[in-house]
């Protein structure tokens, strides 16, 4: 590691202060010329840099403050169980695997912890053959954690796994803190970096599948009867609070269900339009934080937000490119994966993951910096399969060559039949990327020979963006091309067949 030089910094910080100070005193500018200076300005964007740090400061510009709240006791779960993750302790249960793989799995949990706002105080592992069924995990480490949360000042403790609602209730009456699990902790994530209003009803509605069979009441509030204290919509004398509460949840769920079905609409009508058009698609899916939108920004300069942290991407962006050869294809940048991602996320953002599972080909981007490449690798294939996705073909593509160990990259590239190594922030592989993606996508069937009048110079055009050219000639009537286009294209251009 190279050394800092502290004498340097400061010097130059002062030299900086005399500098601003002779601006405000009224002295000419040109002497702040040398700063930032380093910038190169032939490929800088200012549109695209503002864009970025507007979103940034956007995503930053809400914070938790602790102590503040003056919310009453006496309210559901649903109605809030806020997080508030402020000061946190890790727990997991190492079931299976190495300790290597239940340390990777623990440096994720807290990486996610610090991404939902929270400061990981410490963190434990036990190993067992399995989970306690009572308090996920055994009574000594129940007595072992709770001394730990009263010695760090903890407020909360995040399992490393589902927690059923009895492990819940039971971990959190012995600790006397609040207890997260993983599931509700990524789910916290994905409220707080919902954008778009689909984005933020599937989040909601994946919350509330999450936590209907986890309500439970504060107080008595269990089995209190609301009687007619409810107010309109209540049944009256004899319901009880919590099954008004989960009556609430249920038809919340069912109105978020019908607004995700009326937002699909216009997503399915353009991934029709695109289907008719015969316009590939070329799906970037990955790991969270493998580098998937600083892809899509480097093949299409999209500007879209890239921000190092976990599930900064939930809303699909899609680009137009082209090939080498003018033939148009789309790029679209989804939504990360991550180890055991909750089901209810899966089923919530299933309209937005068809635009993986409706790919002509899928660009799996891995972390090759990553302690365990090859886990994300598997975990990112599961959710693959599960959406129906398993068939399609697939470009392994490991990121951050730059800084990674090059004989894993090594062992990955001989063990996959078609990956390669490259680098986004240095453009590393960037052409030969490119290459395989023309080489492997589909390619059009209908061979064509046509000789098409030059008032009519649109129809070259899309044959130039949907087809491929195998001979193009100018004669005096009009220009002549043999190639292969679609069957749509084909259809359109019969009148000019040769």
């Amino acid at each position: 590691m190279k050394e800092i030089d502290y004498d340097a910094l400061i010097a130059e910080s002062e030299r900086l202060e005399e500098l601003f100070d002779k601006e405000e005193s009224g002295s000419t500018t040109s002497d702040l010329a040398i700063i930032g200076s380093d910038i190169d300005l032939s490929t800088f964007n200012p549109l695209e840099f503002e864009k970025n740090q507007l979103e940034l400061q956007d995503r930053q510009a809400l914070r938790r403050v602790a102590g503040l709240s003056t919310e009453l006791t006496d309210i559901s779960e649903a109605e809030y169980r806020q997080l508030r993750l402020e000061r946190v302790v890790l727990v997991g249960v190492w079931t299976e695997g190495s300790m290597i793989d239940a340390e990777n799995s623990m440096t994720e949990l807290a990486a996610l912890a610090e991404t939902a706002g929270s400061e990981v105080l410490d963190a434990l592992i036990q190993r067992r053959d399995k989970p306690d069924p009572a308090t996920f995990i055994g009574s000594g480490k129940v007595a072992e954690l709770k001394a730990i949360v009263a010695n760090t000042g903890a407020d909360t403790v995040i399992c490393d796994g589902e927690l059923s609602p009895s492990q819940l209730k039971n971990l959190e009456d012995r600790v006397k803190v609040k207890v997260v699990d993983r599931t509700a902790l990524i789910l916290d994530i994905f409220a707080q970096h919902a954008k778009s209003r689909e984005g933020k009803a599937q989040v909601e509605l994946a919350q509330m599948s999450y936590l209907l069979p986890r309500l439970r009441g504060w107080g008595d509030s269990l089995s209190r009867q609301s009687g007619a204290s409810a107010g309109i919509g209540g049944r009256g004398p004899g319901e009880t609070k919590i099954e008004l509460d989960r009556r609430r949840i249920r038809d919340k769920m069912a109105k978020l269900r019908r607004e995700i079905v009326e937002m699909k609409t216009s997503r399915e009508t353009k991934r029709s339009d695109r289907r008719r058009h015969a316009i590939p698609s070329v799906a970037i899916a990955g790991y969270t934080n493998a580098g998937k939108s600083s892809l899509l920004n480097r093949l299409t300069g999209a500007g879209v937000l890239v921000q190092n942290a976990l599930f900064a991407t939930l809303d699909p962006t899609v680009r137009k490119t082209t090939t080498s050869e003018g033939r148009i294809y789309t790029l679209v940048d989804t939504v990360g994966f991550v180890r055991h991602l909750p089901h209810q996320l899966i089923e919530a953002f299933k309209s937005t993951l068809e635009e993986v599972s409706g790919a002509d080909l899928i660009l799996h981007i891995i972390d090759g910096s990553h302690p365990d490449p090859k886990g994300q690798i598997r975990a990112v294939r599961e959710v693959i399969r599960e959406i129906g996705a398993g068939g399609i073909p697939e470009i392994i593509v490991i990121n951050k060559a730059d800084i990674a160990d090059p004989e894993i990259i090594q062992e990955i590239l001989r063990q996959e039949e078609s990956a390669i190594s490259i680098s986004v922030h240095t453009g590393l592989g960037m052409k030969l990327l490119k290459a395989m993606i023309e080489e492997t996508l589909p390619t059009p069937s209908t061979p064509i020979a046509v000789l098409i009048p030059y008032s009519l110079g649109n129809l070259v055009s899309r044959i130039h963006e949907r087809g491929e050219i195998d001979e193009e000639a100018y004669h005096e009537s009009g220009t002549l091309i043999r190639g292969r286009v679609d069957e749509n294209l084909a259809h359109q251009l019969k009148e000019f067949l040769l």
